[in-house]
C-alpha cells in the first residue's frame, strides 16, 4: 500500500457518491464532490383557505393586487421631493366589482379573522403593504415562498422591547456623532460618512442577534465606502484609534509588513460579536473603488468557510445546508448595483452548482443619486434592486427614518434565506447629506433634492424625538449619549501618536504561511513514480456498467494506459491529472473553475466523465485510493469571467491548503475580468498584506484564429508585476508570470503552488497546440522525486563553442523554431527557453549563456506584435543584469494581437520563423 504524505490540512471524509440515477444527471449538476441536490420547497394551500378565496374571489384579487402592486403607494422614499402620484389603478376597489360597504372576510389575510366592510380590508392592506415598508414577492416561483411571505408580512409583529429601541437610538447617535467628530478633526478627507444612512447601523446589530440564535458561525461580508468607517468603529470593533491613525496619512500596517497599504474605506475587520453568550465572527474584506468587484470575492470566501467546516454541499452525509453555519453579506451601493454587469454575473452564480453558498443577504443602500447622476439617469427600472427579479429573489423595500422596521426588514429577509437558501434583497431608502463625499457639492447638480435634504431632520434626532415623546428617555438621556461618545472618540485621538498598528496577516488558518523571500528558491515537487502510475491509472477509470463515450476509451482512456504501463512519455492533461492526483492523495482539494472545464475547451482534460446513455456524472480522480482525503472539484462555471475570476480569488483568499485554479475558455476573455486582476490579483499583497495562490491558466498562442483567440495579453500580466529592471527579482514579486512548454514543467508548477510556504498568483501562459504536439511530451522520469520546474530550459547542442546566435523564446514558438532549425540543418543557433518570465531568470540565463562563449548575437524572439508579447519587459532585464544587447525578431506593431486571413497569417508565419535564423546580421 503507498504511504500517504499527511500535510495538516482540513480532512474531508470520502465522498459517498450518491447512486440513485435520477440524481447523478449530468445537466442538472448533481451527484458529484461540492454539489448536492436540492429539493424544491413546495407545498399546497391549505384546502379551508383555497375554498375561503373561491368564495371570496373578488375580494380574494383585491388582497393579491396589493401583494403585489402595494410597493406602488408605498412611502418608502424619505426625500420623497417629486409629489409623484401614487393613485394605483390596481388598487381601486370597484375594478374588482367591490364598493366600501360590501362584506368581505378578513381571513383572506393571514392572522386576520371574521367579516368585515370591504373598506376595513383596505385599510389593513394599506397598513400591511403601503407604509413606510412595502414588498415585492409575488413573482416568486414556488407558491410555498410566496404564502410564507404574505403570512410573514401579514401576521408578523415584530415589536421591539424598550432596551433593544434604546440600543438602536445609541448605534444612530453615535454614528452621528462619529461623523461629526470627523468633519471636525478632519475636514478635508473624504470620509464617505453615514450621514443620511445612519439606521443602516441596525441591519447589522439586528443580524448580530439573528445569526447567534440561529447557531450561525461567521458572517462574510463585502461592502461599499458609504457609512463603513461608521460599521467598522461603531459596530465590528474597530478601534477609532486605527481610523484616525490612517487619516493621519500613517500606514495600517507594521513597517516590516512592506506593505503599499490603502486608503481608510477600503480596510477589513474581523470581530467576535457575543450575543447571549453565542458568539459570531463578521469578517468584512478589503474592496478596491470597482466596489461591487468584491461582491464574487466576499462569495467564494464564504463558500471557502462552508467547506472547511463540511456543510451542505460538502457535508458528507447531506446531514446539513449550505449557510447554515456561514452566511453571505453583501451591501451594495444603488447606482453600482445596477450599472456594473458584475451583478447580474455574481446574482447568476447564487443558485449555479459548485457557486452556490445557500443564499446571499443583500442590501442597497440607496442613496438615489449616483454621485451626480439622478435615480431616473441610472437605470431602465423602477428600483435599484429590479435585479433581484432575474434570480426570483424578493425584494424589502424600508424608509431609513423608521429603524424599528429596519430592523424588520432584517428580520424578514434574514428568516427567509434560511428558511429557503435564496439570496433576499432588502432595499434600503436613505439619503446622502453631504454629496458623493464631503468635499462634494451635490446642489450643482440636483438643486431640489438637496434642497429637501438640508432643511429635515437626521434620521438619529427624528428617531430620538419619537423615543422622547414615548417616555422612554428624555433630552438630557439623548444628549448625554452623544456627549459621552464623543468624549471616548476625543480619548481615542489624542492616543493617535501611540499607536502601533498590529499584525492582522498570516494568522489563524494562515498560521504556516509567510510572505516570500527576497531570494530565489528551488522546491522540489517530484513524486514517487509508482504513486503517479496509480494516480494516472484512477484518472481514466469509470465503475463497471459506466458507459464511456466511444472516442474517448480509445483516444484518452487507452492511451493514457498504455503510456503509463510503457512508460512513455506523457502528455500535457496526463501532466496535469497527475499534478492534481497526487495534491489529492497529500489531503489538498482542489478546485478547477471556469467555462467549459470538466472538458476542457480543446477537449483534452476529460477530468469528468459523462455516461453516454444516463447523463451520470464521474469523476475518476475522486476514487483514487480507498485512503484518499483530498478531492477534486469540477466547477463547470456560467459564461462570466469578471465574477467567476472573483468568486475563485475568494476561495483561495480564505484557503492556503487547497489549490484554485481559473481557466479561461480561451486566454483572452479574461479580459473581462481585467478589474478582477488589476484590483485584487496583482495588487491585493501589496495593498492588504493578503497572500493568495490562485492559479489563471490562459491558452495562448498564435494558429491562425484572428484577433480574438490568440493572445492572452501577456504584456499586460508583465506590466502589474513589480518586477526590477536594474535589480535581479526575488520570490517576492506580486505574481509569478509563465509560459511553460513541457507537460513536466507545468506539472512542477501546479505541485509548487502548494508545497511551498508562501503564496502567489500564479499567470499559466497556457498551450493550444502544445496539448497534442507529439514532441510536447516529458518522460516519467521528469516527475520523480528530486525533480522541479526549471525558470529557464537549455538548449541540447552537440558543440556550445560553435553557436554564433543564440535566440531566447517563450512559450510555443520554441517548437516551430527548432523543427525549422532542424529542417535547415543549422547548428550554430542555440535556442533558450524562458520558462519563467516573473519573476526574471537572471542566475539560470547566466548559466545558460556561459555556455556559448563564441555567441556574438542575441536575440529575443516571439510570435506576438512587437508592442505585444514580453519583448518590452524581456529587453531591458536581459540587457541592464546580463550586460548584453538584445535584438528583436518577430511581427510589427499593430492595433490587433492577430490578422484575420489565413493568407496574411502564412506570411507573418514564415517571417517570424525565417527572421531570428537567417536574416538578422
Amino acid at each position: 500500500m503507498i504511504g500517504l504524505n499527511k500535510v495538516g490540512v482540513r480532512q474531508l471524509m470520502r465522498w459517498k457518491e450518491w447512486r440513485h440515477s435520477d440524481r447523478l444527471k449530468y445537466h442538472s449538476g448533481v451527484g458529484v464532490f461540492g454539489h448536492r441536490p436540492r429539493k424544491v420547497n413546495d407545498t399546497d394551500v391549505p384546502e379551508e383557505l383555497t375554498v375561503k378565496r373561491f368564495e371570496n374571489c373578488r375580494a380574494q384579487q383585491l388582497v393579491n393586487a396589493y401583494r403585489t402592486h402595494g410597493h406602488l403607494r408605498a412611502g418608502i422614499d424619505n426625500v420623497d421631493y417629486k409629489n409623484e402620484d401614487r393613485n394605483i389603478k390596481e388598487l381601486l376597489l370597484g375594478r374588482y366589482g367591490l364598493s366600501s360597504e360590501d362584506s368581505v372576510d378578513l381571513g383572506l389575510l393571514y392572522g386576520y379573522n371574521g367579516k368585515q366592510p370591504a373598506k376595513s380590508l383596505v385599510n389593513e392592506l394599506e397598513k400591511i403593504y403601503c407604509g413606510p415598508i412595502s414588498y415585492e414577492f409575488s413573482y416568486l416561483e414556488t407558491e410555498a415562498e410566496r404564502e410564507w411571505f404574505a403570512k410573514r408580512i401579514e401576521s408578523g409583529t415584530d415589536s421591539l422591547d424598550k432596551d433593544r429601541r434604546i440600543d438602536i437610538l445609541k448605534e444612530l447617535l453615535h454614528s452621528q456623532a462619529w461623523d461629526k467628530f470627523l468633519s471636525v478633526k478632519y475636514p478635508t478627507v473624504k470620509r464617505y460618512c453615514g450621514e443620511g444612512a445612519e439606521s443602516l447601523l441596525t441591519i447589522f446589530s439586528t443580524l448580530f442577534g439573528l445569526t447567534a440564535s440561529e447557531g450561525v458561525q461567521q458572517v462574510i461580508l463585502g461592502m461599499a465606502h458609504r457609512g463603513k468607517l461608521n460599521v467598522l468603529s461603531g459596530l465590528l470593533k474597530c478601534p477609532p484609534v486605527k481610523i484616525f491613525h490612517k487619516f493621519n496619512g500613517n500606514p495600517e500596517f507594521p513597517l516590516e509588513a512592506n506593505a503599499a497599504c490603502d486608503i481608510s474605506t477600503h480596510l477589513s475587520a474581523s470581530a467576535d460579536i457575543t450575543v447571549n453568550n453565542k458568539t459570531v465572527r463578521f469578517s468584512l474584506l478589503n474592496n478596491p473603488s470597482h466596489l461591487e468587484a468584491a461582491n464574487p470575492v466576499s462569495m467564494g470566501k464564504t463558500r471557502s468557510k462552508q467547506l472547511q467546516l463540511k456543510e451542505g454541499d460538502y457535508s458528507p452525509d447531506g446531514s446539513s445546508r449550505m449557510g447554515d453555519k456561514v452566511i453571505n453579506l453583501q451591501i451594495h451601493g444603488d447606482a453600482a448595483f445596477t450599472g456594473q454587469g458584475v451583478n447580474q454575473e455574481t446574482l447568476m452564480l447564487s443558485q449555479a452548482p459548485h457557486f452556490d453558498v445557500g443564499g446571499s443577504l443583500h442590501v442597497v443602500v440607496n442613496n438615489q443619486v449616483g454621485f451626480t447622476l439622478p435615480a431616473h439617469r441610472g437605470r431602465s427600472c423602477r428600483y435599484v434592486t429590479d435585479l433581484a427579479k432575474c434570480i426570483a429573489a424578493p425584494v424589502i423595500h424600508v424608509n431609513g427614518d423608521h429603524p424599528e422596521l429596519v430592523a424588520k426588514a432584517t428580520n424578514i429577509a434574514f428568516e427567509y434565506q434560511r428558511q429557503f437558501r435564496k439570496d433576499v434583497f432588502i432595499d434600503y431608502n436613505c439619503y446622502r447629506r453631504w454629496g458623493h463625499n464631503e468635499l462634494d457639492d451635490p446642489t450643482f447638480t440636483n438643486p431640489l433634492m438637496y434642497k429637501v435634504i438640508h432643511n429635515r431632520k437626521s434620521i438619529p434626532d427624528l428617531y430620538a424625538d419619537k423615543l422622547i415623546s414615548e417616555g422612554l428617555l428624555s433630552e438630557e438621556d439623548v444628549s448625554g449619549i452623544s456627549t459621552e461618545y464623543t468624549k471616548y472618540l476625543q480619548s481615542q485621538f489624542e492616543a493617535v501618536n501611540s499607536y502601533q498598528p498590529e499584525v492582522t496577516y498570516y494568522q489563524e488558518q494562515w498560521a504556516s504561511v509567510s510572505s516570500a523571500p527576497r531570494a530565489v528558491e528551488v522546491w522540489n515537487t517530484g513524486v514517487d513514480t509508482e504513486l503517479l502510475k496509480l494516480v494516472g491509472r484512477a484518472s481514466v477509470t469509470a465503475p463497471g456498467g459506466f458507459n464511456v463515450h466511444n472516442h474517448l476509451a480509445k483516444t484518452h482512456v487507452r492511451n493514457r494506459l498504455q503510456k503509463l504501463a510503457e512508460e512513455r512519455e506523457l502528455d500535457w492533461a496526463t501532466a496535469e491529472a497527475l499534478a492534481f492526483g497526487s495534491l489529492l492523495m497529500e489531503g489538498r482539494h482542489v478546485r478547477i473553475s471556469g467555462e467549459d472545464v470538466g472538458r476542457g475547451t480543446f477537449s483534452h482534460r476529460h477530468v469528468m466523465l459523462v455516461d453516454q446513455e444516463t447523463e451520470n456524472i464521474h469523476i475518476p480522480l475522486n476514487h483514487i485510493h480507498k485512503d484518499q482525503k483530498g478531492f477534486l472539484e469540477v466547477a463547470n462555471s456560467i459564461l462570466s469571467e469578471e465574477a467567476v475570476l472573483g468568486f475563485e480569488y475568494g476561495m483561495a483568499y480564505d484557503s492556503p491548503d487547497n489549490l484554485c485554479v481559473w481557466e479561461a475558455q480561451f486566454g483572452d476573455f479574461y479580459n473581462g475580468a481585467q478589474i478582477i486582476v488589476d484590483t485584487y490579483i496583482a495588487s491585493g499583497e501589496a495593498k492588504w498584506v493578503r497572500s493568495n495562490g490562485l492559479v489563471m491558466l490562459l491558452p495562448h498562442g498564435y494558429d491562425g484564429a484572428a484577433s480574438e483567440h490568440s493572445s492572452c495579453r501577456l504584456e499586460r500580466f508583465l506590466q502589474l508585476t513589480d518586477s526590477s529592471e536594474t535589480v535581479p527579482d526575488s520570490e517576492a514579486v506580486c505574481m509569478n508570470v509563465v509560459n511553460p512548454t513541457t507537460p513536466a514543467q507545468y506539472f512542477h508548477l501546479l505541485r509548487r503552488q502548494m508545497v511551498r510556504n508562501y503564496r502567489k498568483p500564479l499567470i499559466v501562459v497556457a498551450p493550444k497546440l502544445l496539448l497534442r504536439l507529439a514532441d510536447a511530451v516529458s518522460p516519467i522520469a521528469e516527475f520523480a522525486p528530486g525533480t522541479h520546474f526549471k525558470p529557464v530550459l537549455g538548449d541540447v547542442i552537440s558543440d556550445p563553442l560553435k553557436v554564433r546566435r543564440v535566440i531566447l523564446v517563450s512559450g510555443k514558438h520554441y517548437y516551430e523554431l527548432h523543427k525549422e532549425r532542424l529542417k535547415a540543418k543549422i547548428d550554430d543557433v542555440a535556442i533558450v527557453r524562458v520558462e519563467s518570465l516573473c519573476p526574471f531568470p537572471v542566475h539560470d540565463l547566466q548559466l545558460e549563456l556561459q555556455k556559448y562563449k563564441n555567441a556574438r548575437l542575441f536575440i529575443w524572439s516571439q510570435e506576438e506584435h512587437r508592442n505585444m508579447g514580453a519583448w518590452s519587459f524581456v529587453k531591458p532585464r536581459f540587457e541592464n543584469l546580463l550586460g548584453r544587447k538584445l535584438i528583436y525578431a518577430g511581427r510589427s506593431e499593430a492595433a490587433t494581437p492577430a490578422v484575420g486571413a489565413a493568407t496574411l497569417h502564412r506570411v507573418e508565419v514564415e517571417h517570424v520563423l525565417r527572421q531570428p535564423l537567417y536574416n538578422i546580421k
